[in-house]
């Protein structure tokens, strides 16, 4: 043969092996990726689930510090005559409930005693403090009852002077801002006087079988209202300040 049939035959045969070789080693590394793969998917059926409590912590660690409706809400840049409020107790409801103020949730405080339901939506304006340590209430009239904890813009029309057991606990009659069948009321005397009339029986009546006192007194004019608004603002102001000294 001739050499150069020989010198073919020798490099075809060199080629040959090397793919050869090449191709086992690519084999047995694919080999030891899928060794190492099933190796993790079994590892990480044997890793224990974390508890039930425990997932939730972790969870509740990743999450923001929840807003407190009383002290991070802004009443708004028109208070005190246009003010944001918190709702506490939607309008027909007889479930009384309020804002328990260390959690900053509306828990249930009790069911009405009285055969009587609350004639409008119930709530506080937030960022304000009154005499006997809670938030201004207000009470909102509109045309739906609203969910306890939704936040709506008011407008203060007046004030309804109570004395609850002795003790002050006067309330700020507003409309909401933002229905068009109440909102161009601007001041109490506007409404129709049997409107006025179920508002104060109601607050007359709801505690008489609690064997409650309750005084109503003559409705005041919305200036009365904004002053009490910013008053309430004021004490509100100077409860802060005094914290952030202690």
């Amino acid at each position: 043969r001739s050499p150069s049939f020989l010198s073919s035959f020798i490099a075809l045969t060199l080629i040959f092996c090397y793919f050869a070789h090449f191709s086992g080693n690519m084999a047995k590394m694919n080999g030891v990726e899928e060794i190492n793969g099933v190796a993790d998917q079994f590892n990480e059926m044997r890793r224990p689930t974390p508890k039930l409590n425990q997932r939730i912590i972790s969870s509740m660690s990743r999450r923001s510090v929840a807003a407190h409706p009383w002290h991070d809400l802004e009443i708004g840049p028109d208070a005190p005559e246009i003010f944001n409020c918190v709702v506490e107790i939607s309008k027909g409801s007889k479930v009384k409930y309020e804002l328990d103020k260390k959690t900053g949730l509306i828990k249930v405080d009790r069911i009405l005693y009285s055969s009587v339901v609350y004639p409008h939506n119930y709530g506080f304006i937030p960022r304000t403090l009154c005499e006997d340590g809670d938030p201004m209430d207000v009470l909102v009239l509109m045309q739906e009852p609203v969910v306890p904890g939704c936040f709506l813009r008011a407008r203060a029309i007046g004030l309804m002077p109570m004395i609850d057991q002795g003790e002050k606990d006067d309330k700020i009659i507003a409309v909401c801002a933002d229905d068009p069948e109440v909102r161009h009321y601007t001041d109490i005397n506007q409404l129709p006087p049997h409107r006025l009339a179920e508002i104060r029986r109601f607050f007359e009546d709801y505690k008489k079988n609690e064997n409650k006192e309750v005084a109503v007194n003559e409705f005041l004019p919305p200036q009365v209202a904004h002053d009490a608004i910013q008053h309430s603002m004021d004490l509100y102001a100077e409860y802060i300040l005094q914290t952030l000294r202690r």
